[in-house]
């Protein structure tokens, strides 16, 4: 083969590396997240992808997965389609410590504070379990039913109804903000 046919085969092996690998996935930190999920029967695509460091340390990617793209952050909680925050963990965690990690999170919230709220966080809490690199935790909102607790990170819960989700999408993007400022 000569120079020019090399070098011809090379651009159209990159450029089909190019194509394939936008159309299929975003890939942060090593973690490749979809495009786009299936969630009752509806496209969810992925709105933002972040990694959480603590110090030096890669926690977890991050993605938040929505029927459509919201213009800020209050019509991102008040959405009534489902909705889906994927955390894939990037290292090893202790359940002792990811339950103070979430704990923590959600006190910082006043939206939390109330009984009730403080009642449905710790059944999000009570329902995590220790994780290792790689495993998931998945946070989605089901309409006319609530927030379903799984992954590997999780033993799985049912939070019903559409108030503690709102609350807890609002802390999470309180947090870590994705939109302009309300």
């Amino acid at each position: 083969m000569t120079g020019r046919g090399r070098r011809g085969v090379r651009w159209l092996v990159l450029a089909m590396t190019l194509v394939a690998g936008t159309a299929q996935a975003k890939v942060m930190a090593g973690v490749r997240l979809p495009d786009a999920i299936s969630l009752q029967g509806r496209e969810l695509l992925l709105d933002h992808m972040a990694l959480k460091k603590m110090l030096f340390f890669e926690v977890y990617v991050w993605g938040l997965y929505l029927e459509q793209t919201p213009d800020s952050t209050q019509e991102a909680i008040a959405f009534q389609g489902p909705k889906q925050l994927q955390l894939h963990f990037r290292r090893g965690i202790k359940r002792e410590q990811l339950v103070e990690s979430f704990r923590g999170f959600l006190s910082h919230s006043s939206v939390m504070r109330t009984p009730e709220m403080k009642r449905q966080s710790e059944l999000l809490v009570q329902s995590l379990k220790g994780v290792r690199k790689g495993d998931t935790l998945l946070i989605t909102y089901l309409p006319n039913k609530g927030l379903l607790i799984s992954g590997e990170a999780s033993r799985g819960a049912m939070i019903p109804g559409k108030a503690f989700a709102d609350a807890l999408f609002a802390a999470w993007l309180q947090e870590n903000p994705i939109y302009e400022r309300d």
